[in-house]
């Protein structure tokens, strides 16, 4: 699907919308939980910068929904960056659909060893993300890439990686048909899956056989960080 908006300006200026100046008044930021402090006190300040990026423009843009600004740390932001504990160090992530860069730009801001493809196909979605990379000083080893995870140029772009993220995007069948030819022999697809991960791992062992594509289960992270857990099915591509 194409995008042809030309998105609703840079972040920092006001976009035109229907939302008026007295709603994007009302948007406030909740605070970063304690346990980000903990955890990232070098990297809670980039976290606290994107928070206030969903939270105002991406809100405002309709990236993100102004009900779960409440909910931001612990649904979205915790959420994904629990998934950074699967990823090796200094690999090569690719984010399919990100977006509003979830999870693949959550996890680029806790972990400054890793370069971070963000694909998304639509262009209010490129643009958004173009300006939070560049408004977060990521622009060095964070890169948007916009079109849609199968194409013919996306692969050429961002194939041969060793991680592809995705979230919220498709059942489990599509999602392996998108990021097998993104991978790299070995690679894994960490797909965020809540609830429904083990159905769907069961209702799909035959194409993943077809795929070549091998179960290495539901695993859970941020224990501790998050709760319930972020709930991720691994797949590894042989």
């Amino acid at each position: 699907m194409t995008d042809s908006s030309d998105g609703s300006g840079p972040i920092g200026r006001d976009p035109q919308t229907s939302h008026t100046q007295d709603q994007q008044a009302e948007l406030v930021v909740p605070a970063p939980p304690a346990v980000v402090l903990e955890r990232f006190a070098d990297q809670a300040e980039l976290l606290v910068r994107y928070a206030e990026l969903l939270a105002g423009p991406g809100t405002v843009r309709g990236l993100l929904g102004p009900r779960e600004l409440p909910r931001l740390w612990d649904r979205h932001l915790l959420n994904c960056i629990a998934v950074a504990e699967l990823v090796p160090t200094g690999a090569r992530m690719v984010d399919i659909g990100s977006g509003a860069g979830l999870p693949g730009l959550a996890i680029a801001c806790v972990r400054p060893d890793l370069r971070v493809d963000l694909v998304e196909s639509l262009l209010r979605r490129t643009d958004f993300l173009t300006e939070v990379v560049d408004a977060l000083g990521l622009a060095d080893r964070v890169r948007v890439i916009r079109g849609r995870a199968e194409d013919g140029p996306v692969i050429a772009q961002a194939g041969g990686a060793p991680v592809v993220t995705a979230r919220a995007v498709a059942p489990l069948d599509k999602l392996v048909r998108w990021a097998a030819p993104l991978l790299a022999p070995g690679g894994s697809l960490l797909a965020l899956k809540g609830d429904t991960a083990e159905q769907e791992l069961a209702a799909h062992q035959s194409m993943l056989r077809r795929s070549r594509m091998e179960s290495a289960g539901v695993m859970e992270c941020g224990v501790g960080l998050v709760d319930p857990p972020t709930r991720v099915v691994r797949l590894i591509k042989r």
